[in-house]
């Protein structure tokens, strides 16, 4: 019987592989018009795709593909698929997750997108493609005088890496500036103004792959944040407290010759044009305590504008920041506690934050997000909308016994994008609320006896 039943389970797991593969080869891209944005040095590009079922059976996903040189850069890789037309168009958010094939040609990585229903035969579905490159732009020259303006490579390819044959497709890059030193022709191929266009090509087999570089100006901060610490402590005495420790640097070309001050107050424009000496942090509404600081101390060079919907911190660090120069700075604010914390249905406390970085326009290398539990909290988790590590430790504070529990959620290559909200549940009872009261009164009631038993024992030795 377990023979047989071990029989049964290969033969399912060879079919469901085998018609997982037939329809890959079902499916066809009618029409392709990818859009690519240069204008930071964050590379947003969106794919608007018409997928066509021509095979005799229904498809559930399709694939997504991309470059080696790519899928190390990846940030983030978001679809939707549109339905009505005009002002009726609804858009309904995919599933994708990273998926492995095993025949993949050249190193190419993948990601599955599965449909809101399975596409039948002859049926056509209309979607829209959202995926972000960090660390795609390369600096040439690699090193500039405060002077010169920053110069930067594009490496991708003329048509979409697809496993599927496409129809017609076409590539339009937009550039921040219209100084554009060369770029990579294949017919047909024009420039007007922001930007170049590729296509429109037809008939093009699965993964072709047709190579441009594209050498233009970017001078766009590359404000790029190495590491982010942000600790969140919950208090349930009435307030978050939200403590952010940042090492920030210019990710553009490196800075080298010297460094004058005069030219860069006097010719803003023509000095230092690559370089950035503010920056812009959305905060949470109704902030308040908020402070900046570094190593030396207070820094007095920003500016708060609180509202109903978020609260904006403009400052500026001690130094402008050229390329690959680094700052190193903390800031911290408290927010109302009622505003984040809530009670679910299960009897539960949960947290809802943003996850992400406040920083507007910044690459964060590295995150990590410390969510600090009042002490007595139990069975912690936590919940995104994308995958991140998950750790616990335990932190001790002020008139803390036996710890306060820390949920830590760490992920790498964070952009704008991320800024999204998460919740971490935990359970509490209420009376863990009363130890420190306690600890605190039972403290000065020992103090008190002792200064009383002290006033009131004779500790003379001689009789009177």
């Amino acid at each position: 019987m377990a023979s047989r039943i071990g029989i049964f389970v290969v033969f399912v797991a060879v079919f469901l592989s085998l018609s997982s593969f037939s329809s890959a080869q079902d499916l066809q891209i009618v029409n392709a018009e990818r859009r690519i944005d240069l204008s930071s040095h964050i590379v947003k590009a969106f794919l608007t795709l018409k997928v066509e079922n021509i095979g005799k059976n229904p498809v559930a996903e399709m694939l997504l593909a991309f470059p080696p040189t790519q899928i190390k850069h990846l940030a983030m890789v978001q679809a939707l698929a549109i339905t009505g037309k005009k002002k009726k168009k609804t858009y309904l958010p995919l599933d994708v997750k990273p998926t492995e094939q095993a025949d993949a040609p050249n190193d190419t990585g993948y990601f599955s997108v599965s449909f809101v229903s399975p596409l039948g035969p002859g049926e056509t579905v209309t979607l829209e493609v959202l995926y972000i490159l960090t660390h795609s732009l390369e600096p040439f020259p690699v090193e500039i005088t405060q002077s010169e303006s920053q110069l930067v490579y594009y490496r991708d390819s003329a048509v979409i890496l697809s496993p599927y044959h496409i129809k017609q497709q076409a590539t339009i890059v937009k550039t921040p500036s219209t100084r554009v030193e060369s770029f990579t022709s294949i017919e047909p191929a024009n420039r007007a103004g922001k930007e170049i266009k590729y296509g429109p090509y037809e008939n093009r087999a699965p993964y072709s792959y047709s190579p441009v570089i594209i050498h233009f100006e970017n001078n766009s901060p590359f404000a790029v944040v190495e590491e982010l610490v942000r600790e969140i402590e919950i208090s349930h005495w009435g307030s978050l407290q939200i403590t952010e420790n940042y090492k920030l640097t210019h990710g553009g070309a490196r800075h080298k010759g010297v460094f004058s001050r005069v030219d860069y107050q006097s010719k803003r424009s023509a000095s230092g044009a690559s370089s950035f000496n503010a920056l812009l942090a959305v905060l949470p509404p109704r902030v308040n305590s908020v402070y900046y600081r570094d190593d030396i101390g207070n820094i007095s060079t920003s500016h708060l504008r609180t509202g109903f919907r978020k609260s904006e911190l403009e400052f500026e660090p001690r130094y402008p920041l050229f390329g690959g120069w680094r700052a190193t700075f903390i800031i911290g604010y408290r927010v109302p506690l009622e505003d984040y914390l809530f009670e679910a249905p299960d009897g539960r406390r949960y947290l809802n934050f943003t996850f992400g970085c406040p920083l507007v326009e910044t690459i964060v290398n590295k995150l990590t997000v410390k969510v600090v539990l009042p002490e007595g909290s139990k069975d912690p988790s936590a919940v995104l909308p994308f995958t991140v590590n998950q750790d616990l430790q335990v932190k001790y504070s002020y008139l803390d016994i036996v710890g306060r529990t820390v949920v830590v959620l760490q992920k790498d290559n964070v952009v704008p994008t991320h800024n999204v909200p998460f919740q971490v549940y935990y359970t509490f009872k209420p009376i863990y609320m009363l130890a420190e009261p306690l600890m605190l009164v039972s403290a000065f009631f020992f103090v008190f006896v002792a200064s009383l038993a002290y006033v009131h024992i004779d500790l003379n030795i001689a009789k009177k």
